[in-house]
């Protein structure tokens, strides 16, 4: 009988082969069926592993040493290295904030858990669905919203593993909020070493995004590939990073939804440098501090149950070194793709609306005699349809007209592709919750595949086939600046001949710009 032919491996890919074995080895250790330990910026961690098996998560991973004592109202300073193996398998504290109470339309799902929240906050979570280091999947950061003074990682609808099961890896990050996070003061400006004080929010976020970049390789992800992603305030967020100079070549997309300072400074104004100072001064003489060494030596929640009514982005010279309108018109920011949009009824009023009489002496002082323009738009024939449109004046300019001038905006320079969304379904609801419809981040657990974290709903087939259409959507924008794909109805391009809208509810289909005209009107009052 003849011998059996001989198989011989080359030797070269004998070593490839050995090479990979090593790399998945040291990735996730099959010995034990638990996931393995990896290298990071500051020591080894290890993490856990979802139910089913396919995604390692990782959370509290620290991408900055607290800042606490002599860091606090300092840039973000390098990560304190370990010994041993950190264990990264819950979240971190929140960032120091008032506890959260349900209001409005955002029940606990929707807010951070109620504790812990402490000032040594700067950790960020990561998903993966990566098997081996070699495989360079396409990476999000999620930056949260809560108007600049709450918000955190932590919150249930910010879970990463259903996207993370579309291929990404998911990255959620904490920053400083209130006046941890923006507190501005000469003696701050004078320490920093770069003459500027009170973006430490902003430089949270551009920390971690280095931190991505130096390691989210290791976990199986694309260092250049990044999409930074975030809602209301997240979404301001990602509008200061995309103007930044200090974001160069930390990521390549944004997803932007309901915030922007593109065209208008006048909500949530991005103030001077001097003018946060002059904020930084009162609240230095309201806390009976003689120095910074006195403020940071009171506890942080004495100082947060101090009035602090100057939050938000700096235009500080370092981090924001003009308005991000001035940088945007001069072309001066990061080129990205970018999907951006906003919600039907994002539009917020606290406390008591305006009588139709009213709303139209307020149009009247502002508009003088543009006041019946206006009102065509936005009419006030009774004291319900006057609170119908001081909703629907809120939404559209506060989110409105900045995101869509963001996107006209990128359309026009025509450097890469922008994809302008509608939300428009409303949340099914019982009782007092119906009112508030497709509410200021209802958009949330649709856009992530979270529905599941939402428990006080009773979701609908048109809910769950929402969120398959919107979170693939997503995931295909992140992995490749568009989010068509085979099965999904297609989203155009958008550009402003055709104003192409992807509304997003009952059904899915694109429309030119709802309200176009209303908010071309708001815009040229924009200031």
């Amino acid at each position: 009988m003849p011998m059996p032919f001989k198989r011989y491996v080359p030797l070269g890919l004998l070593i490839s082969l050995l090479g990979i074995l090593f790399s998945l080895y040291s990735f996730r250790d099959k010995t034990n069926g638990s996931w393995g330990k990896i290298q990071v910026e500051g020591g080894v961690i290890s993490g856990t592993v979802n139910a089913s098996g396919d995604v390692q998560i990782f959370k509290g991973i620290p991408y900055a040493a607290p800042p606490v004592g002599a860091l606090r109202w300092k840039a973000p300073q390098p990560i304190v290295p370990w010994t041993g193996e950190k264990k990264c398998v819950s979240f971190s504290a929140s960032p120091m904030q008032n506890a959260p109470v349900p209001f409005g339309p955002w029940t606990e799902e929707w807010l951070i858990p109620a504790s812990p929240i402490s000032e040594d906050c700067l950790y960020l979570n990561l998903w993966t669905p990566a098997h081996s280091p070699q495989e360079k999947k396409p990476v999000i950061v999620w930056i949260y919203g809560g108007a600049f003074l709450s918000g955190g990682a932590a919150v249930p609808i910010y879970d990463g593993e259903a996207m993370s099961r579309k291929g990404l890896v998911f990255v959620s990050i904490n920053y400083r909020v209130g006046v941890f996070g923006f507190l501005a003061h000469p003696e701050l400006t004078q320490e920093s070493g770069t003459q500027s004080s009170g973006n430490y929010a902003l430089l949270d976020q551009i920390a971690a995004l280095q931190w991505v970049k130096k390691n989210i390789s290791a976990f199986g992800g694309d260092p250049d590939n990044v999409t930074i992603a975030g809602q209301s305030a997240g979404s301001m967020s990602v509008n200061c990073l995309v103007a930044s100079p200090r974001c160069r070549g930390l990521f390549k997309r944004a997803i932007a939804e309901s915030g922007a300072r593109v065209i208008s400074n006048s909500f949530m104004k991005t103030h001077t440098l001097q003018e946060a100072e002059a904020e930084g001064l009162k609240f230095m003489q309201s806390a009976n501090a003689k120095s910074m060494a006195d403020l940071r030596n009171i506890p942080a929640d004495d100082l947060q149950k101090k009035p602090f009514t100057r939050w938000g982005p700096i235009v500080d010279g370092w981090v924001l070194p003009q308005t991000i309108a001035e940088i945007f018109a001069a072309g001066k920011e990061n080129e990205v793709s970018l999907l951006t949009g906003w919600n039907e009824d994002d539009g917020v009023v606290f406390g008591k609306m305006n009588t139709a009489a009213e709303f139209k002496k307020q149009a009247e002082d502002t508009y003088g005699s543009q006041a019946d323009e206006f009102l065509k738009y936005y009419p006030a024939s009774s004291d319900a349809e006057a609170a119908s449109s001081q909703l629907r004046l809120s939404r559209d300019q506060n989110f409105g007209i900045e995101n869509y001038s963001w996107a006209s905006l990128q359309a026009d320079q025509g450097k890469n592709k922008t994809f302008l969304y509608r939300f428009s379904r409303a949340l099914p609801a019982t009782g007092d919750y119906v009112k508030f419809a497709a509410f200021h981040s209802g958009e949330i657990p649709y856009a992530y595949d979270n529905l599941s974290f939402v428990h006080r709903c009773p979701w609908t087939d048109v809910d769950y086939s929402l969120a398959k259409t919107m979170s693939s959507y997503w995931a295909n924008f992140v992995a490749t600046g568009d989010p068509n794909g085979p099965g999904l109805p297609l989203w155009p391009v958008y550009d402003t001949k055709s104003f192409s809208t992807m509304v997003l509810g009952n059904t899915i289909s694109a429309k030119s710009l709802p309200d176009r005209e209303a908010i071309d009107f708001l815009k040229k009052y924009a200031k």
